[in-house]
């Protein structure tokens, strides 16, 4: 467990790149997968971000974001399963089997959080289908409870699970990222759940520091900088059964403002000593 094999670079983490400077840097720091944010991708072209990605020998571990899937109003509800519709198309573009799904907050005025995940099942339930056909697999990513009124009202890996079931473990399956499910008491046997099903679709690593910047957001840290017991979530997921590439992701204006192959051989440094 001691090596790079399995390291992936979600490109937020290292933002001031460039896709280009993104597929070099990894190149030379030898690790040779990476996750990919939707924005910078269609900025720079699907297939255009392919092709430099094949040139250099790297693969896609995942694509973010799809999801926003709780409005209450029938058109935007439409216009949200366009976009996803894009995403997954984006994602097959990509050759890479899974989209993270972000999957909505509570909609202005509203206080139902049960209406609001039920409408996350019934997006799913055309959704699916379609991502499958594609062969591009749905994970659920629970976030962290401060995100349910305006990003997320799946907050743990037991409401994601409760969703994710209701489809084949090939269709819909769950994200577990440390710094959104470490304080959950529930998270082991949940993790344990989700691996018996074979929904781990997607593992991923950022730290839980204290205090929180304004907007909270940004306020993932470097690996070892916090209250995330790396290695044992590490071991959980993988006595789960997963064995699949593990992507750190973390947004933090500290790490933007830094030169990005410094930052690149930290999270290296840094993966090695607290989650190998």
């Amino acid at each position: 467990m001691s090596d790079l094999g399995r390291l992936s670079i979600n490109q937020e983490t290292i933002k001031q790149w460039s896709l280009p400077e993104l597929a070099e840097g990894c190149v030379k720091a030898g690790i040779d997968k990476v996750g990919l944010w939707r924005a910078p991708v269609q900025e720079y072209g699907v297939e255009r971000t392919a092709r430099l990605l094949g040139d250099a020998g790297l693969s896609v571990t995942s694509l973010c974001r799809g999801g926003f899937f709780t409005a209450l109003d029938p058109a935007e509800r439409a216009r949200a399963l366009d976009d996803n519709r894009a995403a997954v198309d984006e994602a097959a573009g990509l050759s890479t089997d899974t989209l993270v799904l972000v999957s909505g907050g509570l909609p202005a005025g509203s206080r139902d959080l049960y209406g609001a995940r039920e409408r996350i099942a019934d997006a799913l339930a055309e959704l699916a289908p379609y991502a499958a056909e594609r062969g591009v697999r749905l994970a659920i990513e629970p976030l962290h409870p401060m995100f349910a009124s305006d990003r997320c009202v799946v907050s743990t890996l037991s409401q994601a699970l409760d969703i994710a079931e209701r489809f084949p473990a090939e269709q819909v399956g769950v994200v577990v990222d440390t710094y959104h499910v470490w304080w959950d008491d529930q998270a082991p046997a949940q993790i344990a759940r989700a691996g018996a099903g074979g929904r781990i679709h997607s593992f991923q690593l950022a730290d839980w520091i204290t205090p929180l910047p304004a907007g909270v957001l940004l306020g993932r840290g470097q690996l070892g900088e916090g209250s995330v017991d790396f290695r044992a979530l590490r071991h959980q997921v993988e006595a789960a059964g997963f064995a699949g590439p593990i992507e750190v992701e973390i947004f933090n204006e500290s790490l933007w403002a830094r030169d990005g192959a410094e930052v690149l051989a930290e999270v290296a440094a840094r993966y090695l000593e607290h989650a190998c």
